[in-house]
């Protein structure tokens, strides 16, 4: 069973999401190639844990080889934490040169997501040493069922074309695509009660 993580966690879910998303294109897309790279894709999961562990959740494996950060952006919030955590993902990850992509690809993802309460997968990793175990697809169903008994659809994106079949077999499906140099893929699981409505009426 999945649990959710406590602030002492943060540094085994950076561990395993720095390590998972290393040749991430999306991740790369964002962070600068040079010799900092690796401590800037960390600092990138430090603000994600953090923003998601503010206005989202945050969960870990029975075992701690697999996490996944969840946010419901309709409950995050202007505060001065969050700013100071903008500015300090500037800084460390993904640089001040780098800024204007950044909020260009931001603006356009925003522009694709439907304007709806969602259960937003914003990462899921599995220590690499630990992957095609099971660990992946069973924190994935848990996930999904936390989300049924949030009444959230679940929505995330992937720039990792080979990944599709494997959200597919869980009920994703691709509803948008998004050329940024790469593609990139989104994804949307229906609610049960969505999922099995006949639309009678």
């Amino acid at each position: 069973m999945m649990r959710k993580a406590s602030y002492r966690d943060k540094t085994r879910v950076a561990d395993i999401l720095t390590r998972a998303f290393d040749a991430n294109e999306s991740v790369n897309y964002v962070i600068p190639r040079d010799s900092r790279r690796k401590q800037r894709i960390r600092a990138l999961m430090n603000y994600s844990f953090d923003v998601c562990f503010a206005f989202g959740d945050v969960f870990l494996s029975h075992d701690g080889n697999a996490c996944a950060l969840v946010m419901y952006p309709d409950k995050k919030k202007t505060t001065l934490r969050s700013v100071f955590l903008d500015a300090r993902l500037v800084c460390s990850g993904t640089g001040i040169r780098n800024i204007k992509k950044v909020l260009r690809r931001e603006s356009l993802i925003k522009k694709t997501q439907p304007r709806e309460p969602m259960y937003y997968l914003w990462f899921i990793g599995v220590e690499p040493g630990r992957q095609h175990r099971g660990a992946g697809s069973r924190l994935l169903r848990e996930l999904i069922d936390h989300s049924e008994e949030m009444r959230r659809a679940m929505f995330l994106e992937t720039s990792t074309r080979r990944n599709l079949p494997w959200y597919e077999q869980f009920g994703l499906k691709v509803y948008a695509e998004l050329d940024l140099g790469y593609t990139l893929y989104f994804l949307r699981r229906q609610k049960a009660s969505a999922a099995t409505n006949t639309g009678r009426g």
